[in-house]
């Protein structure tokens, strides 16, 4: 489909873009506009999509265009792109990892929106992930850094700071993977309660507090106490039952999310399957 002239900057020439683009981001597919895209100028998105030909383009095994980068994050990038404004969730710990993505992606700006709360002050939980460390500051700064908030936490749970019992506040995201129909039949044929399988996010010490003997740790063994990890699952099926465990160990919800796609649809009727991943984020304080 041809957009209007003045998108390309080039008059009366057809671009070979339609005015609907599906992007595949690291794995996590994403639907826009061809305006959204080229919104800001000079960004790499906009130098992709304003060229003459589409020859030079990545694409996937279903013909949407690959951009190897962090499929999470980039929705904070289009949401950037859509309108120059940047709205992040509550007690977002990402921000390190975002700003190095508007790096990439070329917007300036964003950086400049994201850089200032990137400081020890405010970025404390950027500190103490080793995947994501302070380029700023030297390693044996940051290793004082991490024994001082190690100190300053056992001296909290002394105190009774967060609960008498002493236990550490943190995050716990769990996720799950499942198919619903959208039709004559949907109600009948969601399962949205008992899943395949629940994933468990979170720093090893709190998932093994909270689902003990539970917690699959098979994809993930020997995992240290202190890391972070993104593979452990549940050996039961139950949603409630996981809510159940962490509000009996004191997390509160504080967001979710959940993302569909249309897998294929039934030859014989006008139902179609759709694929989710929907995530709830726990926290304890």
């Amino acid at each position: 489909m041809a957009l209007p002239d003045n998108s390309s900057g080039v008059p009366g020439e057809e671009l070979p873009f339609p005015e609907i683009i599906e992007l595949n981001v690291g794995g996590q597919v994403y639907i826009t506009r061809y305006s959204t895209l080229i919104s800001v100028p000079d960004s790499l998105l906009w130098e992709m999509f304003s060229q003459k030909s589409t020859k030079g383009l990545a694409r996937d095994t279903k013909g949407r265009f690959f951009v190897d980068r962090d499929g999470f994050l980039f929705r904070y990038i289009l949401d950037y792109m859509r309108d120059q404004q940047l709205v992040l969730p509550d007690h977002f710990p990402e921000r390190g990892r975002l700003q190095r993505e508007a790096e990439f992606f070329n917007l300036p700006e964003l950086v400049k929106l994201l850089a200032p709360k990137i400081s020890k002050q405010n970025s404390l939980g950027d500190e103490g992930c080793p995947s994501d460390p302070e380029e700023s500051s030297p390693s044996a700064d940051a290793a004082r850094s991490l024994a001082s908030l190690g100190a300053a936490a056992a001296t909290c749970a002394g105190l009774g700071v967060g609960g008498t019992d002493g236990k550490r506040s943190g995050f716990i995201t769990i996720g799950y993977r499942g198919s619903y129909t959208l039709g004559r039949d949907s109600q009948t044929d969601a399962k949205f309660r008992r899943v395949a399988r629940i994933m468990v996010c979170g720093k090893t010490s709190l998932a093994k507090e909270v689902f003990g003997e539970t917690l699959n740790e098979s994809r993930d063994p020997d995992r240290p106490p202190e890391r972070y990890t993104a593979r452990y699952y549940l050996k039961f099926t139950f949603l409630e039952q996981a809510f159940d465990k962490l509000a009996d160990a004191g997390f509160h919800m504080v967001a979710c999310n959940s993302t569909g796609t249309c897998a294929f649809a039934h030859d014989q009727t006008d139902d179609k399957i759709w694929t989710s991943y929907t995530e709830y984020v726990f926290y304890r304080e």
